[in-house]
């Protein structure tokens, strides 16, 4: 028997499944951040929400990311991690480095500061982005080699 990152046969931690505890792990640690940051933020506020609620709204996702990604082993759930880890981290991007203002239903989110928290997220959302991705890859590859087969 051969042993290959991504089989059944290779034991308990397969890569996927290294990937997939990184991914729900970094999610998780996103989701505990926001929480625990949503009250501070409250106080900011558009006439639809605030940035606190946008914190939950955040953390429940990458809770239901995490789950999915642990639970249901398919491309789709790996895409939804991507897409919460990844929209997270453009937003803390986006309001860490550009004024956008108030729009839509979004309150004024601009932060120009690193602090600890922060900064965990940032490299948390990452992390769970990059893994996510991974996940991806043997599906791609395997595409490619049937499309060139025929």
């Amino acid at each position: 028997m051969t042993s290959s990152w991504g089989s059944r046969a290779s034991g308990l931690f397969s890569f996927s499944t290294l990937l997939r505890l990184i991914c729900a792990g970094s999610l998780i640690i996103d989701a505990r951040i926001h929480l625990k940051l949503a009250p501070a933020y409250d106080a900011i506020k558009s006439s639809a929400l605030s940035q606190g609620e946008l914190f939950r709204i955040e953390a429940g996702l990458a809770i239901v990311a995490a789950l999915l990604i642990l639970v249901v082993h398919k491309s789709a759930t790996a895409l939804i991690a991507a897409a919460v880890a990844g929209g997270g981290l453009v937003a803390l991007l986006a309001y860490r480095y550009f004024d956008l203002g108030s729009f839509g239903p979004l309150p004024p989110m601009y932060e120009p500061v690193w602090y600890s928290d922060k900064t965990t997220t940032c490299i948390a959302q990452g992390i769970a982005t990059v893994a996510a991705l991974g996940l991806l890859l043997p599906p791609i590859r395997l595409l490619r080699r049937t499309e060139s087969s025929t």
